[in-house]
């Protein structure tokens, strides 16, 4: 049953964001929710955004939706009806966040923020998941002010990570999509039954806004998208057990995120440190993503989205192993993710004949 559940849940979600997206576009047009060409921006004419309204909608619908099925199908699924509906209170919050996420980048859409705002509404956002919603790192700490502190850190880092690597048609929510996939494998090796759900409600979801968002895109998701999918990916990072099951000791699974999300996290880097190195403000978005630096070596839009949809799905296979490896194998994955990332190294800075090279 489970497994039909899943599928379930996946293909409503997939089926839900679509309508969605393809209901939203026309909207945006007339609203004139628009993103126009920059210099400094990718795209080089004008694209219909509201993606991430789409998004958000339908992972409410589909939350709404489980919060009404788990009466019915609870007791079948193992869980208990009374001790979930009694902690609805934090779903509840994990939701308002999810829309203030959502509504600030809608905002900043709109009205471009200054980056501090937009930090400022992002530490209140996290602060809603983790306080009200128990949202909350433990890993191997009991102090509360700790983890809480860290986790944060953590949502803010992750929806400023997603909301870098929207810079190319298809980009964010790809990579979004294969590490919440990852994610789901951990949940379902812990029977995580309501996160593996969260999770295949944000997958589905996420392809179901691909369908309009690969090259060429017809719709951008926004800042309201890529922050409400940033804190997506974190909600699902810390709410999923890793370490209990592991065959390799009770520690390694725990590096699980970081693996699975060494691509976005060394795009953020690497940009991070140019922007710095250049005296330009870090958090005033350009084109030095690693994606313009591989699409200035000749490679098409899809062959971009795809170099780094391989190289998420490549770091996200090892971080899976660290279920069933020693020591010298969890090494190994590390050394294997640091090698994946030096191959994009290579070549983003490749000057072949796309540059006039030799």
């Amino acid at each position: 049953m489970l497994i039909a559940l899943g599928i379930l849940i996946l293909l409503a979600s997939l089926v839900v964001c679509a309508a969605l997206t393809a209901m939203i576009r026309p909207i945006a047009l007339r609203w004139g929710l628009v993103s126009h060409p920059r210099e400094d921006r990718y795209g080089k004419k004008v694209v219909p955004l509201g993606g991430g309204i789409a998004i958000l909608l339908a992972m409410v619908t589909m939350v709404l939706a489980g919060s009404v099925a788990i009466a019915f199908i609870g007791p079948r699924l193992g869980l208990e009806p009374k001790a979930f509906y009694a902690r609805i209170h934090e779903l509840l919050w994990i939701v308002v966040a999810m829309a203030g996420g959502s509504g600030l980048g809608l905002w900043d859409d709109r009205k471009a923020l200054s980056p501090y705002a937009k930090l400022v509404g992002q530490l209140v956002v996290a602060a809603i998941a983790v306080l009200l919603g128990a949202v909350r790192l433990k890993f191997f700490i009991s102090n509360d002010l700790v983890t809480g502190i860290g986790s944060i850190l953590w949502i803010v880092l992750l929806m400023n990570i997603f909301n870098f690597l929207d810079n190319m048609d298809g980009l964010c929510a790809g990579v979004a999509a294969i590490v919440s996939s990852i994610l789901l494998v951990a949940a379902a090796r812990s029977g995580q039954i309501l996160v593996g759900g969260l999770a295949l409600a944000t997958i589905g979801s996420l392809l179901g806004f691909l369908v309009q968002n690969l090259p060429p895109a017809k719709v951008f998701m926004g800042d309201a998208g890529s922050m409400l999918v940033g804190l997506l990916v974190a909600i699902l990072s810390i709410r999923t057990t890793y370490y209990h099951q592991a065959a390799s000791g009770p520690w390694y699974p725990v590096l699980m995120p970081m693996i699975a999300l060494a691509v976005p996290l060394y795009d953020f880097v690497t940009v991070m440190a140019l922007r710095i190195w250049q005296g330009k403000n870090p958090l005033i978005g350009d084109m030095q993503h690693f994606s313009h630096r591989l699409k200035r070596r000749g490679l098409t839009d899809m062959q971009t989205a795809l170099t780094v949809y391989l190289a998420t799905l490549c770091t996200g296979l090892g971080a899976v192993c660290l279920y069933q490896v020693s020591t010298t194998g969890a090494i190994l994955v590390g050394i294997q993710t640091i090698l994946i990332l030096g191959i994009i190294a290579i070549l983003e800075t490749y000057t072949g004949p796309a540059n006039g090279g030799r």
